[in-house]
């Protein structure tokens, strides 16, 4: 029977050789490879007690390695060794040794607890600094794996695919590249792009996972591989046993069979060979419905039949109001399912009075519904504004910003009434007012263009110059008063060489920093002193921190000497913005 076993692998790969390409041939020789060595060793050592553990090699086998085998050294020094990253760190103010001075224990706890917060978009800027600035590992209580893993988890957490994409390509041998991989995969697939997470797979050289390695097997058949896909899938049902419901897909993506109704929607991939083997498939998601179901089905325009939608469920309405502004829905199919509400005519008429006895999905339906009956451009402009108020009091802004953008886009900006036009010029979106241009007022010291200095355009003395100037003639204003924003503004000035005279109010938000800071500070530990500034600032966007708050922060920043971040951020919350 063994010998009848042996025979057939040998089948299996010497038809794998003929057939494949180079690459597919190079890398089933190294799993060959490595089941032979395997069974060689584990043949030898029938006879012996068994002493092994589990470890899993490439494409998922399973083989016993000898505890006697392992040795592990207790001294390993980690102070050479490189963490994966996307960032110098010149360009952030850092240097490879961010955190080596840092007990690893201590920079866990802290990752754990961040780990919990939805942070802010600043928030995830530092985090972004602190995980992926190329440094050394912490020298203590802390390895290379354990902080990749904390890496990952961001990355994952952050859904920003082409970060996610470009660390892929910069990091090509990171230890758990298979999480990333699933994690770029699954979302194209989510969105119906099979040659974007074909890509993705191939990218591999190995698969240990058993889910990619379903994944590559249904590449292959998409690339018009067959042959490679049948050889692959005999290896790897002669290794394991495979998933029932994937071997039933299999038959009918290979033509063995005309179709097959069974669904899964465990996963991406599941759903996806689900919507592919069956001609009549139909899905109608619910409340609970994974995320990647709502995107597979609205990207491969599977919602166009919402007519069963059940649209007297609160639930059920809200939810995909949730998801359009999460990017999970589109806002056009959300706009549609709006338009099949059934209003009376009475309402539609007389909808303001209608407006109060209804829920705020329905108002926000039938305002939608009052629009595209409507002509006059004052009207059509007050109930956009309407609709658009009512998202926002719901938390629900970015379900409609795109949409009202090309609402507002058809109209002509030369018939804008006055009272509307400040509505229409901050929600069309056009790449000017993208780039949220600064606009210098010198009557105001935090809005003057000593900004420029913080913006790269001015050099040290000009900047210098300017600020003895404006502090000058503010000082000679008594009706002039120095507010909080003026006040970090000079503090950062000062740390950075200005000389800044004495001025009352710089004493009032004087800051003091905590022993703990000061401590980090003077120890050179700026990767956790980022992370604890994440901390601090969490889930709150700048404009929310309180003055304290954003005195401590910039402080610390000036102290540390992170002057690219700190000026991210002054650049963020001082400058008025047109």
């Amino acid at each position: 029977m063994k010998t009848s076993k042996q025979l057939s692998k040998i089948l299996i790969f010497a038809s794998f050789l003929f057939l494949a390409q180079s690459a597919q041939t190079e890398e089933i020789k190294e799993i060959w490879s490595e089941i032979e060595n395997k069974e060689a060793a584990n043949n030898q050592s029938n006879n012996n007690v068994d002493n092994s553990s589990d470890v899993i090699q490439p494409d998922g086998i399973k083989v016993k390695l000898l505890d006697e085998n392992i040795l592990v050294d207790q001294s390993l020094d980690n102070s050479n060794i490189l963490l994966a990253g996307l960032f110098d760190p010149d360009e952030n103010d850092l240097d490879l040794n961010m955190w080596s001075k840092t007990d690893g224990i201590e920079i866990k706890k802290l990752l754990e607890r961040i780990q919990s917060k939805k942070l802010s978009n600043f928030s995830e800027r530092l985090m972004d600094v602190a995980l992926l600035t190329n440094s050394y590992v912490p020298n203590q209580n802390f390895s290379l794996h354990e902080f990749e893993n904390f890496t990952l988890d961001h990355l994952i957490k952050k859904k920003d695919f082409a970060l996610v994409e470009e660390f892929i390509q910069k990091n090509s041998s990171i230890k758990d590249k298979e999480r990333l991989i699933k994690h770029v995969a699954d979302y194209y697939l989510s969105l119906n792009k099979i040659e974007n997470s074909c890509s993705a797979i191939d990218r591999l050289s190995l698969i240990t996972d058993e889910y990619l390695t379903y994944f590559k097997i249904y590449c292959l058949i998409t690339q018009n591989k067959k042959d490679e896909a049948q050889l692959l899938f005999d290896l790897k049902s002669e290794l394991d046993t495979l998933n029932d419901f994937f071997v039933k897909k299999f038959e009918v993506l290979m033509g063995y069979e005309d179709n097959n109704f069974i669904l899964s929607d465990e996963n991406v991939l599941y759903f996806h060979l689900s919507h592919k083997t069956d001609k009549k498939f139909l899905y109608y998601p619910s409340v609970e419905s994974e995320e990647f179901i709502w995107k597979y089905l609205s990207s491969s325009n599977l919602l166009k039949n919402l007519n069963d939608f059940n649209l007297s469920d609160i639930d059920q309405v809200n939810f995909l109001e949730k998801a359009t502004s999460e990017g999970i829905f589109d806002e056009k199919d959300l706009l549609n399912l709006y338009k099949k509400f059934q209003f009376k005519i009475d309402e539609l008429i007389n909808y303001e009075d209608a407006l109060k006895s209804l829920p705020d999905y329905e108002r926000r339906a039938l305002m939608y519904q009052r629009f595209l009956l409507t002509d006059n451009l004052e009207n059509k402009l007050s109930l956009l504004s309407k609709l658009n108020n009512s998202f926002e009091n719901s938390n629900y802004k970015k379900s409609f910003d795109d949409e009202l953008s090309k609402l507002l886009k058809k109209m002509d900006k030369k018939e804008i009434p006055v009272k509307f036009s400040d509505f229409y010029q901050t929600n069309l979106i056009t790449e000017e007012n993208r780039k949220n241009k600064i606009k210098f007022n010198n009557e105001v010291f935090h809005q003057s263009k000593v900004l420029n200095y913080f913006l790269n355009k001015q050099s040290l003395p000009k900047t210098q110059k300017l600020t003895d100037n404006l502090l000058s003639k503010m000082k000679k204003d008594k009706k002039y008063s120095f507010n909080f924003k003026d006040v970090v503004l000079l503090q950062s000035l000062r740390a950075d060489g200005i000389q800044i005279d004495q001025i009352d109010e710089l004493s009032q938000y004087k800051s003091e920093l905590n022993s703990e800071i000061d401590k980090m500070i003077e120890n050179n530990e700026s990767g956790m002193i980022l992370l604890k500034l994440v901390e601090i600032i969490g889930e709150k966007e700048l404009n929310e921190l309180n003055s304290e708050s954003l005195n401590f922060v910039i402080e610390t920043m000036n102290r540390t000497k992170l002057i690219s971040l700190r000026n991210e951020l002054l650049l963020e919350i001082l400058p008025l913005k047109v």
